[in-house]
């Protein structure tokens, strides 16, 4: 027994599914790795999954009952709330309160703008049903639910034909007896239906962001739990038979059974595997200050990693109308690694706005059609066809030569749609795309920066996704960093990510306290239910692992409108605790904002539990000493910012380059799912086959 246990686990898998491309990690036992690239399917993801999982298999010579873990990361939940392509779904919620959804916050993310649009709700009003019942903050019931008004929706429900309910009672994040009555009556009566409670899916203050997410989950629910099926079943058919985990916002995995019940926690899966993917190598090589940058096929992802531990938050919003506009989506209460997405990818789409400027995205071309160089029938230009034009990609090595781009039609339609009407050479209109996208994406990075309270001053740039190492030492410069990493595999970056991630899930409720008369009793009571509960999803995933538990708490000074996350120490707390907490939280407040507010007193209204598997840490891995320069491969054009044209450029294979080798820029180094480009002002040690460490010379070349 013990022999076909290590048999079957001689491979874990890594599945990313992005807008434009399907990402497979296969990694041995023996830490080697075959990665493969493919077009993603939009109307039938799984068939990108399956083809990709078979073309690894292939290049591993590996059989499906070899595999030790699937993990798998994917866009769907964004996706069908971006297209509202969701479940048919209806909200029940307390009387006076059925217009939630539409009033918000009453606030306007557009002040000026006569014209603005907020977010339609997932639910119609004529699907929005209230019903007697009253529960006060503190969860004392003040008016009982009336369960004959709960009965006489039964009709209207079957009459709409609504196959998914959200159920959000005011305050049931004290008390959610009401709630979960509420589902029994359905389930008994409508046992098809799916149902999600507002109280489990969100259990925090601040009503309309908990049913906004209760919403939202149940809206994707059935779509996830039918996508999830369908996959299991399919690779129960060719032979997997190991377990099958779910890449969550917040960094960690979970179960497919979690995943079903609760898919709103998947969607920032692929983002959360690249943030994950960063921090691994930023606690590898003893950086400690990391930006990460992670651009993809369609979306560019920033985010800012200290300690080897990315930034966290509980605030995200999905399908904004104003799509880099705060407030203009809608909002959602859940653990999601802290980021900054933007709509610039190798598929974006550059053309002349209003004012006859160039501008890129948001729109992407997407996997269907693709950029004009895919040669899929795409007529528009995108930002990987000028970076075809500029010489930065080698047209047959595109995606290890399973795509190889049509440099002719690329020229075509940078010509056709920017480089006539402005009256440009096609050089200049292709590096003024790629000027435009790096520009966004430097502007997106100091915006996130400021709002972080931090800075880019000793930062280490990881660069990963497809596009990102064509980009990075462009997008550096213009941040004044000057040290990038380029990771091995570095095209497949977020799939990597999901086979370095521990199985974890965090747990938040709210608890109104003041510290001047904390009630440590209480505490202690909820800690350890919130503790039970992430402790029971991580046992269902990873039955028998070792686990580690994380506590904190939201505060703020009475009166305020947000609160700060302070951690809290991992014990039962007691009578001397109440001075301890405010140290810390005053502590967190002078990072944050360099000052205090004497003689307010603080309050907590949420307290979060984040249980873990225990992981190694990684080994650590010291830079290699710089070396000799090696002979290039070939020399081609490249487009050098500096100089303003085209110089001949070294050309390189990453695989065959020697531990130490120095490259001085401008230069590009090829490999299958990407290639690094450097420009005059940087040069590059290779570190054996793990990273690439290109540094800013300080004289240039």
């Amino acid at each position: 027994m013990a022999q076909a246990n290590q048999t079957a686990a001689r491979y874990r898998l890594g599945v990313d599914i992005g807008g434009t491309f399907t990402d497979i990690v296969l990694e041995q036992d023996d830490g080697r790795m075959f990665t493969v690239k493919v077009l993603t399917t939009p109307r039938a993801p799984d068939q990108g999954v399956l083809e990709g999982i078979a073309q690894a298999l292939k290049a591993a010579k590996a059989r499906p009952e070899q595999a030790g873990l699937i993990i798998h990361g994917t866009t769907l939940v964004t996706n069908a709330l971006i297209e509202r392509r969701g479940a048919k779904l209806a909200l029940i919620t307390t009387q006076g309160h059925r217009d939630t959804l539409e009033i918000g916050t009453e606030s306007r993310f557009a002040q000026y703008d006569i014209f603005m649009r907020k977010p339609e709700p997932l639910v119609p009003r004529a699907r929005r049903f209230a019903v007697p019942e009253r529960i006060a903050a503190n969860g004392e019931v003040l008016l009982p639910l009336d369960v004959a008004a709960v009965e006489a929706l039964l009709p209207a429900l079957q009459r709409e034909q609504v196959e998914a309910v959200a159920v959000g009672l005011l305050h049931s994040y004290a008390n959610p007896a009401h709630e979960r009555r509420v589902a029994e009556i359905l389930a008994a009566r409508l046992p098809k239906l799916t149902v999600s409670l507002s109280s489990e899916v969100s259990p925090e203050l601040r009503e309309y962001e908990r049913i906004s997410t209760a919403c939202a989950n149940a809206y994707t629910r059935p779509l996830m739990a039918r996508y999830l099926g369908d996959l299991a079943r399919q690779m129960a058919a060719q032979g997997f038979r190991c377990p099958l985990y779910l890449m969550l916002s917040g960094g960690g995995l979970c179960g497919v059974e979690t995943a079903s019940r609760l898919p709103i926690r998947l969607i920032e899966s692929g983002p959360a595997g690249g943030a994950m993917f960063a921090s691994h190598l930023a606690r590898q090589y003893g950086f400690d200050k990391v930006l990460s940058y992670d651009m993809g096929g369609t979306t560019a992802k920033i985010c800012l990693i200290d300690g080897g531990r990315p930034q966290t938050t509980r605030s995200f919003e999905a399908a904004r109308v104003y799509r880099f506009m705060r407030g203009s989506g809608l909002p959602l209460r859940l653990p999601t690694v802290d980021m900054v997405e933007i709509g610039a990818g190798g598929g974006s789409i550059a053309h002349l706005d209003q004012l006859g400027r160039i501008a890129v995205g948001p729109e992407s071309a997407g996997a269907e059609p693709g950029p004009a160089s895919y040669g899929q029938g795409g007529a528009l230009p995108a930002v990987t066809d000028a970076d075809l034009v500029m010489g930065r990609i080698v047209p047959e090595n595109f995606a290890g030569g399973s795509l190889p781009l049509d440099l002719a039609a690329a020229e075509a339609a940078l010509k056709r749609q920017v480089a006539e009407p402005l009256g440009l050479s096609l050089p200049a209109a292709a590096f003024g795309v790629a000027e435009i996208v790096d520009e966004n994406m430097a502007s997106a990075a100091r915006v996130h920066a400021i709002e972080s309270g931090k800075g880019f001053a000793g930062r280490v740039m990881i660069a990963f996704g497809g596009a990102a190492p064509l980009h990075a030492a462009r997008v550096a410069e213009k941040l004044d960093v000057d040290t990038v990493v380029i990771p091995s595999h570095a095209g497949v970056g977020s799939a990597v990510g999901f086979l370095r991630a521990p199985v974890a899930y965090e747990v938040v409720r709210s608890l109104y306290q003041r510290l001047s008369g904390l009630n440590v009793a209480e505490l202690n009571r909820l800690f350890s239910e919130m503790t039970a509960a992430a402790a029971a999803v991580v046992a269902e995933a990873a039955p028998g692992r070792p686990t580690r538990a994380k506590r904190s708490a939201f505060m703020r000074y009475v009166g305020q409108a947000h609160e700060i996350e302070v951690e809290l120490p991992v014990r039962d707390y007691d009578a001397g605790d109440p001075a301890r907490v405010q140290a810390a939280f005053e502590a967190e407040y002078r990072r944050l904002f360099n000052r205090l507010v004497p003689g307010v007193d603080i309050e907590a209204m949420s307290w979060k539990v984040d249980v873990a598997t225990q992981e190694a840490p990684p080994e650590r891995r010291a830079i290699a000493p710089a070396g000799a320069a090696p002979e290039p491969l070939a020399r081609r054009p490249l487009f050098e910012p500096a100089k303003g044209g085209f110089v001949e450029a070294p050309n390189y294979r990453r695989d065959r380059l020697p531990a130490g080798a120095r490259i001085l820029g401008p230069a590009v180094i090829e490999e299958d799912e990407t290639s690094t480009v450097l420009t005059g002002r940087y040069e590059a040690i290779v570190h054996d086959w793990a990273i690439i460490l290109t540094r800013r010379q300080r004289e240039q070349v």
